[in-house]
């Protein structure tokens, strides 16, 4: 059977939660320098990857308990949970729950605000896309605008690797996720209620967290560090992997001393 998460590295933890049609894959070389220092671990949320899809219950209470399991599989007590785009909105209903397990949260291109109702329709109308006309017809348009423009010629590789894990990804898994992101409250109250410093990394070119909304959020905490990259869009572990990973792994020292 296949894990589900990628372990390496000794230490302090850092956990890794992908994004929307994602997998850990995405992490894996992200990770690789940061394990001279810490425990980095990615995990598979449920119904992407090679976590197998239990029920039909994707909303973000049934993604914090799988990540609990595996968690507690992992022997893993506090951590500093780093989420990207929907594993943000992960991370922030965990914390929201499991707050004293956190020594840190990091949004990666993610978001405490919930959707516009503009943005709940538009969930909507991929939910009945996908219905239609299947997953591969989805995200073969779907990858390649979340890179800035002038990025994409260089991470060509990157992109079609995302491509491929996204057709992977069942159909109910990919309607489920739509629906726990498009029904996913206010968590700011999250962020202003926090006991440990936030690390923000946002793109100036994120169309799906675009920078208003960043600036929104990121004064929220007590205490927060904030990356702002420039001609960056929604993949920075990616588009700015040298820049993010010292953001992440200045902050993780900042906390674990």
């Amino acid at each position: 059977m296949a894990k589900t998460y990628i372990d390496a590295g000794s230490g302090d933890a850092l956990v890794f939660l992908h994004g929307f049609c994602e997998s850990k894959q995405v992490w894996a070389e992200f990770m690789k320098p940061l394990q001279q220092q810490f425990r980095t671990v990615a995990l598979d949320l449920p119904g992407h990857g090679d976590n197998t899809l239990l029920s039909d219950d994707l909303g973000m209470e049934s993604q914090v308990e799988d990540v609990m399991r595996q968690l507690k599989e992992l022997g893993i007590k506090k951590c500093i949970l780093v989420g990207h785009s929907m594993g943000g909105y992960v991370s922030l209903a965990f914390a929201a729950k499991y707050g004293g397990m956190l020594q840190g949260l990091c949004l990666f291109h993610s978001s405490a605000l919930p959707d516009t109702d503009e943005k709940k329709e538009n969930r909507d109308k991929t939910i009945s896309y996908v219905e239609r006309h299947g997953v591969a017809n989805f995200i073969n348009p779907f990858v390649e605008p979340l890179f800035f423009r002038e990025n994409r010629d260089r991470l060509k590789t990157e992109i079609a690797a995302l491509k491929e894990i996204g057709r992977l990804t069942p159909k109910a898994s990919v309607i489920g996720a739509l629906a726990a992101m498009r029904d996913r409250p206010d968590r700011t109250h999250v962020l202003r209620e926090s006991r440990y410093p936030v690390l923000f990394i946002f793109g100036k070119d994120d169309a799906a967290v675009p920078l208003d909304k960043a600036l929104e959020q990121c004064h929220l905490p007590a205490n927060s560090m904030v990356c702002f990259l420039a001609k960056t869009g929604h993949m920075g572990m990616f588009e700015r992997s040298y820049e993010t990973r010292k953001a992440l792994e200045k902050y993780a020292e900042t906390i674990f001393g």
